[in-house]
């Protein structure tokens, strides 16, 4: 299964990123193609809302979404990575994401699979309700199988990741993938 991994932190060695390493580690051994999408540095411009694409392409933007894009629709998977700065996605993701509107049909049709892996300083009950929400809507809006979340409360720095229980759970889930 080829399987594109869309990270949205601008801490290219932060948890969310680390959670993220650890689930491309266990579907690599479980015999998964991984590419990573760096969208938090890469050139990648809001969406205009022009509709130029028709929804189809191409967009009237020049910049990295179209190579983002072909790699997408090559893959049977997408795994949306961020952290949780202020209750949602980061900017960095949600704006790729936004860009989806210039191949919203090609995903549609695809019903790719899909994972959400997101790391949190909070520790509460309710810190994900809103980014959880979100990806649902995703998950529904674009015909996407949703194979599990990751969300690594309490995970505020690198070392509290490194040593709780999410880098365990991100590689676990990764190693279930199979085409």
């Amino acid at each position: 299964m080829k399987i594109i991994v869309l990270e949205g932190s601008p801490n290219k060695h932060g948890s969310s990123n680390m959670l993220a390493d650890e689930f491309i580690r266990g579907a690599e051994e479980a015999g998964n193609k991984v590419t990573v999408i760096d969208a938090a540095h890469a050139d990648i411009h809001p969406c205009k809302g022009c509709v130029y694409c028709g929804y189809e392409g191409p967009c009237v933007q020049k910049d990295d979404m179209e190579h983002i894009r072909r790699q997408i629709l090559e893959a049977d998977m997408m795994v949306f990575v961020t952290p949780l700065y202020y209750y949602g996605m980061s900017a960095q993701l949600k704006t790729l994401i936004d860009r989806f509107c210039s191949f919203n049909s090609s995903l549609n049709r695809k019903h790719m699979k899909s994972v959400l892996i997101s790391a949190a300083w909070n520790n509460d009950n309710w810190t994900f309700d809103a980014l959880e929400a979100h990806y649902k809507t995703l998950v529904n809006y674009l015909n996407l199988r949703d194979c599990g979340m990751i969300l690594g409360k309490g995970c505020g720095t690198v070392s509290m990741t490194r040593s709780g229980k999410y880098p365990a759970k991100a590689y676990a889930l990764g190693k279930k993938m199979k085409g």
